[in-house]
């Protein structure tokens, strides 16, 4: 196996590009260290990403934050301006490993692993993020819901990195929230994960929400009709089981040790509607 520390996304691209084999990014690598290890993955070419000064960074400008792919999760915790703007998504990502594994992993490459059950996945959809892609044709905007395409399976073309995960600006009277279930009280996978994000008008009308479910399909999912049933209301009972139909009837969860697929799509409906509450709360203040 050869290592390279990149200095550059140029030098990243240009070798992964050029690599016959199997090659990896390297970014947090609490995901592909442990995959090795097990034997899951055998690399031919490593290439680390965090010694590119544009991956280790968070800035903000008028078209929002923008968080380095190799920026850990302690980071984005620590950082007042996301955790004002994106407390929902900060939530799920502090729910990514424990505090030792806070300190390496980067939603980047929780999004990258491609895991059903990625808790920084369906609360950056719901926030409408995007990921900046570079690669040998350039570079382009990828919504998040796009890069995986199934378990440990992503939209990424031969020589492509994600170099930072964009959040839009957070406009008056807003608020989001992620919340899972697990049958254990911490350190678990999500039997189920919901992210909410709503916009409210003056009267306190629903005018825009996004609503994305995890751990219920092979990859996290944007629920559009949930959305719609969402929108034009005072969020209230029947608006709320409208849109926890919708959300039910994307699911298409496995039978595991966790949960049956049944009990998974019951709880899916339960979940989103307690994530629903938690943002508006927040929409509300």
């Amino acid at each position: 196996m050869q290592y390279v520390s990149a200095t550059s996304i140029e030098q990243a691209v240009g070798l992964l590009a050029a690599e016959q084999g199997a090659a990896h990014v390297l970014a947090g690598g609490t995901d592909l260290v442990v995959q090795m290890s097990a034997g899951l993955r055998a690399p031919e070419l490593v290439v680390d990403i965090k010694a590119i000064p544009e991956v280790v960074s968070i800035t903000e400008d008028a078209e929002g934050f923008h968080i380095g792919a190799a920026v850990c999760g302690a980071q984005i915790n620590e950082h007042a301006g996301l955790r004002k703007a994106w407390p929902g998504v900060l939530e799920a990502i502090d729910l990514i490993g424990s505090m030792q594994v806070q300190s390496r992993a980067t939603p980047a490459g929780n999004l990258c692993n491609a895991s059903p059950a990625a808790d920084s996945v369906p609360a950056m959809i719901a926030a409408g993020a995007s990921a900046s892609v570079v690669g040998p044709k350039g570079r382009r905007e990828v919504p998040v819901e796009e890069i995986p395409t199934g378990p440990g399976k992503t939209s990424l073309e031969k020589g492509e990195v994600i170099v930072a995960i964009n959040l839009p600006p957070r406009p008056e009277r807003a608020g989001d929230a992620y919340l899972r279930f697990i049958p254990r009280t911490e350190m678990d996978i999500a039997v189920v994960g919901v992210g909410v994000n709503l916009v409210l008008d003056a009267d306190g009308t629903c005018s825009c929400a996004r609503v994305a479910i995890g751990a219920v399909a092979p990859t996290a999912l944007l629920v559009p009709a949930a959305s719609e049933a969402l929108v034009g209301t005072t969020l209230d009972d029947a608006a709320l089981e409208r849109a926890a139909e919708a959300v039910r009837g994307v699911c298409r969860p496995i039978d595991d040790k966790r949960g049956t697929a049944e009990y998974r799509i019951r709880i899916a409906g339960v979940i989103f509607k307690r994530t629903v509450a938690a943002a508006l709360a927040r929409a509300q203040t």
